[in-house]
């Protein structure tokens, strides 16, 4: 199963990393078919960075009428 496509156990989204503009901020995450828009905040180690193509887990949010991706996790590659 790719995980870009699955669900993990624990309700999150898995997904990766398919545009980021690091001087902005945000990014968008492709995740089973749809993208997500993100905001370097949500990254939870703190690091505000995050490569293209990177592996992450997230948890969808609802703001300002947007689906957006929250609580993003870096994963290994």
């Amino acid at each position: 199963m790719n995980q870009s496509s699955a669900n993990s156990l624990d309700g999150r989204l898995l997904g990766h990393v398919e545009q980021f503009d690091f001087d902005r901020g945000l990014g968008m995450i492709w995740s089973s078919g749809q993208e997500y828009l993100f905001h370097c905040a949500e990254i939870v180690d703190g690091t505000r960075d995050i490569n293209i193509g990177a592996s992450v887990s997230f948890v969808v949010a609802h703001r300002f009428g947007h689906v957006e991706a929250s609580e993003i996790e870096k994963l290994p590659n």
